[in-house]
């Protein structure tokens, strides 16, 4: 897996969340494993207001595209923010809620694509900044 392969709608998340300097982004594809979604999208933020302009960039970047969650959860949570768009979920955590919740550890049977910064001038979605 690498972005590229990824359906556009969640490099477009990938690529809003890193405009708001979201850390750590990775992508578990739970395709087979009997999940309720295909991906999720992990980052973090350093503060409960990077949370929220994380959420709020994936969420009008997305619905710029016509890409509306059907389902939103933790906004003014200090700690994890959800967004739900059917096919992937984007989670947005504080260091320390991302460490107790552990996504990666509990679908540590998923495929993970660890997302690198982008490239200065090199947005998230644009080709060259994928990872083999």
């Amino acid at each position: 897996m690498n972005l590229d392969s990824l359906r556009s709608e969640l490099r477009w998340a990938i690529e809003a969340a890193q405009n708001k300097q979201a850390q750590n982004v990775t992508v578990l594809k739970l395709t087979d494993l009997g999940a309720f979604a295909e991906y999720f999208l992990i980052c973090s933020a350093q503060s409960s207001p990077q949370m929220q302009a994380i959420g709020d960039e994936v969420d009008e970047q997305l619905g710029r595209r016509g890409v509306k969650p059907e389902h939103r959860e933790g906004r003014g949570s200090a700690d994890w923010m959800l967004l739900d768009y059917g096919p992937f979920v984007v989670h947005v955590f504080s260091e320390r809620a991302r460490i107790f919740y552990d996504l990666e550890r509990l679908w540590r049977a998923a495929e993970r694509l660890d997302v690198p910064p982008p490239a200065p001038g090199l947005s998230a979605a644009a080709p060259g900044a994928t990872q083999p």
